[in-house]
């Protein structure tokens, strides 16, 4: 029997990982079953089952990989000095999640964002699925944590407030911005970053000096 490489089994477990998202995304993790996983990916449940136990599995997979994604981003950024300012360094980081080469095959960045709501629905029941999140949030959050010190060790940034709550903030903020969209989107199936990359913006704006002078009475 000729001998399967690592590169057809890599674009196997990719396809199945796909397919799963897509119809999590779509229909939702508990009214998807791993038979529409299979029509899905029009595999025999033994080709799936080689790789993934069951859709808790998939899910899992499939949270480790956004998460690894984001970390990585972030320690990039991270060893920049200084790293982009936050409006900038947030989309490009987002940019590069929804553009990766994996999110568009989830009905693109809006099925990115129901999925991310039903993953963090499902944690409230599935401890393991919540053992997953938690690790991934901690890596993503150690990244942030590095941007964070090196804005203050450039005086970009005050010095005098933790890292730590100031990483936890703007994961807090791009957690929302998703969640957001995802509930109350326009329905055109794009997540707008420019608007979230004008509100941080704005944000970081205050106390400085405004650009065009106080508003016409």
């Amino acid at each position: 029997m000729a001998r399967v490489s690592q590169e057809h089994l890599d674009a196997r477990r990719r396809q199945i990982l796909d397919g799963a998202a897509h119809c999590f995304a779509r229909n939702g993790f508990h009214a998807t079953s791993m038979q529409d996983v299979l029509r899905e990916v029009d595999l025999s449940a033994g080709a799936v089952y080689r790789y993934f136990s069951g859709k808790e599995e998939l899910i899992g997979a499939i949270v480790t990989e956004v998460l690894h994604l984001i970390r990585d981003a972030f320690e990039e950024a991270a060893l920049r000095r200084p790293p982009e300012l936050p409006d900038a360094l947030v989309g490009e980081v987002m940019g590069r999640v929804l553009g990766g080469g994996v999110v568009p095959t989830w009905q693109g960045p809006a099925g990115f964002a129901r999925l991310l709501i039903q993953v963090w629905a499902e944690t409230l029941r599935n401890k393991e699925l919540a053992a997953v999140l938690r690790d991934g949030y901690e890596s993503v959050r150690a990244a942030w944590i590095k941007v964070v010190e090196a804005y203050q060790e450039a005086g970009l940034m005050r010095a005098d407030i933790p890292a730590a709550d100031v990483a936890r903030t703007m994961i807090a903020t791009c957690q929302g911005f998703a969640a957001q969209e995802a509930l109350f989107g326009d329905g055109s199936g794009e997540l707008p970053i420019e608007v979230f990359q004008n509100g941080m913006r704005a944000l970081m704006s205050m106390g400085a000096p405004s650009a065009v002078g106080p508003a016409a009475s």
